[in-house]
Parts: C-alpha cells; structure tokens; sequence
C-alpha cells in the first residue's frame, strides 16, 4: 500500500470535518467484475470514478449504455464491493465531542452497512422486491417501523405517499406481487422515500411510468432534495432530468479487460 492510499481515510475523514454539507464522498472508484465460469475473464465496469454530493443537491449519472451507472449506484450503497477507491456517508448521528464522524462503506462491516441502509442512505432500484404475503402499507411502512415510528403512525405516513403516487387504496391490503409494472414502481418509490433519509440513490425510478407519476415522482425528488437531501440518480428521459438535477455527472465506459486470471 502506498503512503498516499495509506491516508486517504484520514483525508476523506477530514473533509467532512471541513465541510458541513458534504454528505457522501467518493474517490477513485473502481469495479472490476471476474467471470469465473467463463475462465477468469475480467470486466472493467468503472474505472477511478469519484464524487462529492452535498445536501441539497440531485447529482444525475449519464452516459451511454456500459458506462457503470447502475454499478456505480450499487457501489455507493454497499450492493457491491468497490475494487479499489473509497466511499464514505456522513453520519451526524455518531457526533463524537462535537467532531463529526464518517463511515466509510467500502470495507464497512455488515452491521455497520446496515445500519447506514437504515439511518443514512436510502436506494430506490428499479424493481420491487416482492416479499410474499406483505400487504403494500406494511411493505411501504416498514421503513419507518424499523427505526422507531409507531406503528399507526407509520401506516399513516404510507398511506399518504401512496395515495401522492396515485396508488390505488384497493390495492393497499394486497401483496404487490400481481400489481401492473408501473404499480410496483410506484410501491418502490414510496418504500425508498418515505424514511426521509439524507442520502438518496434512485435507479431510474421513472422508467415504468407514464408522464403523469413521472411528474409526481419528480416533484417527490425536488422537495427532498429541498429539505437537505443528498441524491444521486439515474432518470431516463431528459424531462425527468432537467427538472431535478442540479448538476450532471458523464460516466464513460472504461476499457473492457478480456484477460483470464491464471
């Protein structure tokens, strides 16, 4: 390890120190994925990929198809293992004698991940997991129940977000596992968004939607990115793009390694 990478978590640690509205900081990401059941060949998906996202911002990834969106997504929120670089979320919550402290996702402790996917850092994928027997409210709810809300209070605050989504009341005692396409996204949405959390991270939440939720959904984004929040997302159509974004962020595909690992 060199001297530089050596420091660099002292470095990162810093920053948020000296900056109050940094919440999620990346340097030098990189994801390489190794296809072992095709002989060990190496695919690069991003390569050396950084960014800082303040409160308050919408930070939108574009670039063509292969570029790492979708990977770079999953890397800040702990899906996947970055293979080299650093990803750090502020958390005001571990303030140690008025010194704020940082947890570094990359090489974070399951635990801690979850803790940070509970308190921190949200993700809106672009399909539903369908967990089987859940009503819609209790799935949207649930959020909230895990991090202390009551119950009815909860519940409440689910039915709200899913009546704003235009998700039928009907529908809100049923499992979502036989809801159209454009309804499970829209269950999705609010289950990623009804915690509040600081950071978010949607993946292309728009793109079984018709213009009308597109709109809901873009007004959703500006007024969480107006209380504070922290985004990074992935919009499919420009429309959706222009309307939330406060800067952009092109991604390039890296060039793709075909060697095998001997």
């Amino acid at each position: 390890m060199s001297l530089i990478e050596s420091n660099a978590p002292r470095a990162i640690g810093r920053t948020f120190v000296d900056n109050p509205a940094l919440m999620l900081r990346a340097v030098g990401v990189t994801k390489t994925f190794t296809l072992h059941g095709q002989g060990g060949v190496q695919i690069d998906a991003l390569d050396g990929v950084s960014l800082d996202v303040e409160r308050g911002e919408c930070v939108v990834l574009v670039g063509p198809s292969g570029a790492g969106k979708s990977t770079l997504l999953r890397c800040l929120y702990g899906n996947y293992l970055a293979s080299a670089g650093t990803i750090a979320l502020r958390d005001d919550a571990r303030a140690d004698h008025g010194d704020t402290r940082h947890i570094a996702i990359t090489g974070a402790q399951a635990h801690d991940v979850l803790y940070l996917r509970r308190s921190v850092v949200g993700y809106v994928s672009q399909f539903l997991r369908v967990i089987p027997r859940v009503t819609t409210l209790t799935l949207v709810a649930e959020p909230l129940v895990s991090r202390g809300v009551a119950e009815t209070e909860a519940r409440a605050r689910a039915a709200a977000l899913l009546a704003r989504l235009n998700v039928p009341e009907r529908l809100w005692s049923l499992a979502p596992a036989t809801f159209s396409g454009g309804e499970q996204q829209r269950v999705n949405i609010a289950r990623g968004l009804i915690a509040e959390h600081p950071v978010l991270l949607l993946d292309e939440p728009t793109a079984s939607l018709d213009a009308e939720n597109r709109d809901v959904v873009a007004d959703l984004v500006i007024e969480a990115r107006e209380r504070g929040a922290a985004i990074v997302g992935i919009f499919h159509d420009e429309d959706t793009r222009a309307k939330v974004a406060t800067r952009r962020l092109e991604l390039r595909p890296p060039l793709r390694h075909t060697a095998a690992i001997h």
